[in-house]
């Protein structure tokens, strides 16, 4: 499990979607530059001081802005986290079309897979003849068995019941293990089959399901879609509920093959495990276990012809992004446009960018550093987690609900904590990814296959601490808690996040705030549940962990208020870590940003005082304008919340908030002192 900062868009969990535009259509010059906000870091001029703070922080910060802001066609919503991630995404092109023009040792290989991507002509040319040789496997199958076999391998774009990856074993993070949860489910979440509200978007689904079926050339697409449907709709019915899924005690349980057998009878999983090439495997740890038995069974009672239509249709929808422009095209108007309310196709330039960055992300990373990260923003950023960190440990000295003892383990767990900034010290090895210029869709199964057997080879190994999980031209950040580290990739270290030009105070509420983040989601509700060694291991006494719930329950409840679309509110128990790392985040970067005063007072600044640039600070970062469908996504799938509770659910339980903006009783956002969540 990694805590992020941010998923990037609620739409990224999905299949990405893609259209043809000629590789030769211009487009203006790139903007390469970092932005700057202000004189001193934060934009006054977005504010909306029509607006009482206390009714509405998150409008009285940021209004302004979000009415002169329009969402590009292009995308499903727009804010300052989007900024940066069009400016990466503006500098990897330049990369990339450099690493065409003139390639080097180094730049040779992105270059050739963006090149091989921005080929229309030979993509359009292809049509669906790529996955053609996987259609007929599926077609040849005369079993149950056979398609299994096709589920386990993993060099190739598809679909399967059981997902199987290998990570660090949760209570012993010094090894991997083979790790397995449940699918089968193509949209993005068990409500769009089972609620009511869903019903016409459902509808939508099986007229696409259709649409590709046909595309691929499947006898009968329209009935088989039916059918597809219906199966996935089973499987739905026997899915977890996303926020149990979050639990961390409830996902760790291992078993061995035979035993697996015996639990979930109607579905070989020795022979999946043999053709992912883990047929050695004598353990392996389930999550959502109890799914399991019911969709095995689910699997042995449906008719053999539903199955192959289902994993075609897995097929093609997995490998749309690679084809012709029909298969773009029909997947742009459902998962983009019917799930996600964009109005138009991304270019094909950004789509190539997000592939090479998919297949290549560590080489293209490793170019972006040398041009994009100074040296001295990964020193600053050492200092301020140091000072984050230890307001922390301050924070935990005086708590009056927790034990001594249970603070001792807390502390040893913060002193364990490993930081990683900007970049990994070893950038990853491509060299079994082949890749051709006129070959798209070989390079990008090149690149599946070298991934999988670079996870199957080292499963013996001791785990990899060095690794990195996000690309350094990744605007995000996350807390792994089996590796007790928090990351920090280096395109999310500028404005308005991190700006060594800005006053101290509005990066202490920005980049501060993020490292507050990510720190507290070692301590939030599944974090806490490691140590010090990552070791999933419970350290609480039982007194602090009922106070640390009941604490974290009243959090929950506060959030579930909120009503972010009619009738439907923010998931508290999903969004629960989150929220926590929100409370954590804002807190420590206050407390942090009082600490590096040494005792002098706070400059003003236009006539702002340094508690209100911190909070200004937190704001602006969640500056953003998001399309309903795609915030409707958000709040069944995403475990943050939306970015208007991120900013307001959080001030409403800080004091100094209340202070700095003079809240009274009556504002729409004031909570009584006694009623105020504090946990750490």
């Amino acid at each position: 499990m990694k805590s992020s900062i941010w998923l990037a868009a609620a739409a990224s969990t999905l299949a990405i979607a893609w259209s043809v535009q000629a590789a030769d259509v211009p487009t203006p010059p790139l903007n390469t530059a970092s932005p700057h906000y202000g004189t001193w870091g934060f934009d006054l001029s977005g504010r909306n001081v029509a607006v009482k703070p206390g009714d509405d922080f998150f409008a009285y910060a940021n209004g302004t802005y979000l009415s002169r802001t329009e969402i590009p066609s292009d995308r499903t919503r727009f804010g300052n986290f989007d900024q940066l991630s069009v400016l990466s995404e503006n500098r990897v092109r330049g990369i990339l079309e450099d690493a065409v023009s003139a390639p080097t040792e180094k730049t040779a290989k992105i270059g050739a897979f963006y090149k091989a991507f921005m080929d229309v002509d030979r993509v359009e040319k292809l049509g669906a003849a790529p996955i053609s040789p996987d259609l007929a496997k599926i077609k040849a199958a005369a079993t149950k068995d056979d398609l299994i076999t096709l589920m386990g391998d993993h060099t190739r774009l598809r679909r399967g019941l059981f997902g199987i990856y290998i990570g660090p074993d949760a209570k012993d993070p010094t090894h991997y293990a083979v790790q397995s949860g449940t699918g089968g489910i193509g949209m993005p979440d068990k409500d769009y089959y089972l609620k009511p509200a869903f019903a016409a978007t459902k509808a939508k689904y099986e007229t696409y399901v259709a649409q590709m079926l046909t595309l691929a050339g499947w006898p009968d697409a329209e009935a088989r879609a039916k059918d597809v449907v219906a199966f996935e709709t089973r499987m739905a019915e026997a899915t977890w509920e996303r926020a149990e899924r979050r639990n961390r005690d409830k996902t760790y349980n291992p078993m061995t093959p035979d035993e697996l057998a015996a639990y979930a009878p109607g579905f070989d999983f020795k022979r999946l495990l043999v053709a992912s090439d883990l047929g050695s495997v004598n353990r392996i740890i389930l999550s959502d276990n109890t799914a399991f038995p019911k969709k095995a069974a689910i699997f042995a009672e449906t008719p053999i012809e539903t199955l192959k239509a289902w994993m075609a249709f897995g097929v093609a929808d997995a490998s749309a992004p690679y084809l012709s422009k029909s298969f773009v095209d029909a997947q742009f108007e459902f998962r983009s446009k019917t799930l996600g309310g964009q109005p138009e196709q991304r270019p094909r330039w950004k789509r190539a960018v997000a592939a090479t960055n998919g297949a290549l992300g560590e080489a293209v990373g490793e170019i972006y550093v040398e041009k994009y990260f100074p040296a001295e923003s990964k020193a600053k950023m050492l200092e301020l987690v140091a000072n984050v960190r230890a307001a922390l440990s301050a924070r935990i000295n005086k708590l009056d609900w927790m034990s001594a003892d249970t603070k001792a383990a807390a502390q040893a767990k913060l002193a364990k904590f490993t930081v990683k900034i900007g970049y990994p010290d070893h950038f990853r090895d491509y060299s079994a990814v082949v890749v051709k210029p006129d070959d798209l869709y070989g390079s990008v199964l090149s690149a599946e296959a070298a991934d999988w057997n670079r996870e199957v080879v080292r499963l013996n190994k001791p785990v990899d601490r060095t690794e990195w999980g996000m690309t350094p031209q990744t605007v995000n950040a996350y807390y792994n808690p089996s590796l007790n580290e928090i990351v920090f990739p280096a395109a999310i270290l500028q404005p308005p996040f991190f700006d060594p030009k800005a006053d101290p105070a509005v990066n202490y509420g920005g980049i501060g705030g993020v490292i507050g983040h990510e720190i507290s989601h070692g301590f939030d509700d599944q974090g806490r549940k490691s140590n010090g060694d990552g070791v999933l291991k419970d350290w609480w006494t039982a007194k602090d962990a009922e106070g640390f719930n009941s604490r974290a329950d009243r959090l929950g409840a506060q959030y579930e208020s909120f009503e972010i679309l009619p009738n439907e509110h923010i998931n508290g128990k999903l969004t629960m870590g989150e929220n926590i790392g929100d409370m954590g985040g804002i807190n420590l970067g206050l407390d942090a940003y009082h600490a590096s005063l040494h005792g002098k007072p706070a400059p003003v600044l236009d006539g702002v005082t340094g508690d209100k640039r911190v909070f200004f600070g937190w704001a602006q970062v969640w500056r953003e304008k998001i399309r309903d469908e795609s915030l409707r996504q958000q709040l069944h799938t995403d475990p943050h919340s939306p970015a208007q509770a991120r900013v307001n659910a959080v001030v409403r339980n800080v004091d100094a908030w209340y202070a700095a903006f003079d809240v009274k009783p009556g504002d729409k956002l004031y909570v009584a002192p006694a009623d105020r969540v504090k946990i750490w």
